[in-house]
């Protein structure tokens, strides 16, 4: 199943992208996306195999950014690929059936081409609007871009499930959900927070209940 909120990997001042990882998990996160550009590939696998040990212990489904054949090694359940990554349908090649899929998209025409490549099994549409956590972002969306990309695949019938992304705080989540947003996905509002637990329950409160599909488990 697509969990309505992803948690993305950060390095903070105190804190590795494990630890975050870790405390993320402990209070109450369910999916985990390492997310981790500045490192040699070989560090990058060893964090990916400490981040899959705490999110199996903690029942979390483990996707890493980019990186796929880590991702088959580690054993992830899953990768999420940029506009600047692998294709996603030689990553669905490499990575079999099973594991997800989810590619970044921040037009309608991006979100068009993804899904008539029928491999990817969510989008992360975004930024919503500016953020700190990436470089070289894209344009900001906005409700108003959100809700003219959601409206068209309405219209077009594209069925699939939308995760917003980039500099949300808790006062947009409703806002994002009523444009028919599957659910989002945020680092700093639960990296900065004092009371993570508290935080996570206030953020899944604001989101739909239920699920999307279930067409993914561990590989």
């Amino acid at each position: 199943m697509i969990s309505r909120l992803h948690y993305i990997s950060q390095e903070t001042d105190d804190k590795s992208h494990i630890e975050n990882i870790k405390e993320a998990c402990q209070a109450g996160i369910d999916w985990v996306q390492l997310r981790v550009k500045d490192r040699e590939l070989d560090e990058i696998e060893e964090m990916a195999f400490e981040a899959k040990t705490i999110c199996k212990k903690y029942g979390a489904k483990l996707i890493l950014n980019d990186h796929v054949e880590i991702a088959k090694a580690v054993r992830a359940n899953g990768v999420h690929l940029g506009q600047h990554d692998m294709d996603p349908v030689e990553a669905r090649a490499i990575l079999g059936d099973k594991p997800y899929i989810g590619g970044t998209a921040n037009t309608w025409e991006q979100v068009e081409l993804l899904y008539e490549s029928k491999v990817v099994d969510y989008i992360g549409l975004g930024p919503f609007k500016f953020t700190t956590t990436k470089e070289n972002l894209s344009p900001e969306l906005g409700i108003r871009g959100y809700s003219n990309i959601l409206n068209n695949m309405i219209i077009q019938e594209i069925d699939v499930p939308i995760i917003a992304i980039g500099g949300i705080e808790m006062e947009d989540i409703f806002d994002l959900q009523m444009t028919g947003c599957h659910g989002i996905a945020v680092a700093s509002l639960i990296n900065n927070s004092f009371d993570k637990k508290e935080t996570i329950e206030e953020i899944k409160l604001l989101l739909p209940d239920g699920t999307f599909d279930d067409s993914g488990e561990d590989f």
